[in-house]
């Protein structure tokens, strides 16, 4: 098996650092305020890489969860529009309001590159995050979900398929199918 590529860590500043700015990015735009330019220029910061923003309730619920597999652009713009995209823009849910912001957790999971399996028995629930992709279906989970619901391989590629791509479920099982995984680096406040 090959080995997944390895993913920068970043410093306990610098995982505070990218909270802050998802929070303030939000804040600013319900605060209708100018944000302030970011000025930090630590290379973990600028580096090239997928990320996802994500929002539970104070209840632990999802409130909103976005995200780029890919990104051309430095890390840290990356957070800025996938804090608003899950603030704002996920359509599964209501626009975030000002009031219940404070009572909102972030978190942002940076994306290690995709690797390429031609087995899923290479795919290590809990650790491997999966993305789907047949034509124009994709579909993808963060390594989180696995442990949130608890499914076996069966069932988490069976939902990824069906629920996420938009394919039947079992489509994982046919050789048609790319599957790829990656693994993340998981930051929260």
């Amino acid at each position: 098996m090959k080995k997944d590529s390895a993913l920068t860590s970043f410093s306990e500043e610098e995982k505070k650092i990218l909270l802050r700015l998802a929070r303030d990015t939000i804040t600013d735009r319900l605060e209708k305020r100018e944000s302030l330019e970011f000025t930090d220029k630590r290379k973990n910061l600028l580096q090239r890489s997928g990320a996802f923003v994500t929002l539970h309730s104070e209840n632990g619920n999802l409130r909103g969860c976005i995200g780029k597999m890919f990104s051309e652009e430095p890390l840290y713009e990356t957070i800025i529009a996938m804090a608003e995209e899950a603030a704002f823009d996920d359509p599964r849910f209501v626009p975030v309001t000002l009031v219940e912001l404070k009572d909102i957790n972030i978190e942002i999971s940076v994306l290690s590159p995709l690797r390429k399996i031609t087995n899923v028995s290479e795919i290590k629930l809990g650790i491997h995050g999966v993305l789907v992709r047949k034509g124009s279906f994709s579909g993808v989970f963060l390594p989180q979900v696995a442990a949130e619901t608890g499914w076996n391989l069966e069932e988490f590629m069976n939902n990824l398929c069906s629920g996420k791509a938009g394919l039947p479920e079992d489509s994982w099982k046919h050789k048609s199918m790319d599957i790829f995984v990656f693994t993340v680096e998981i930051m929260s406040e």
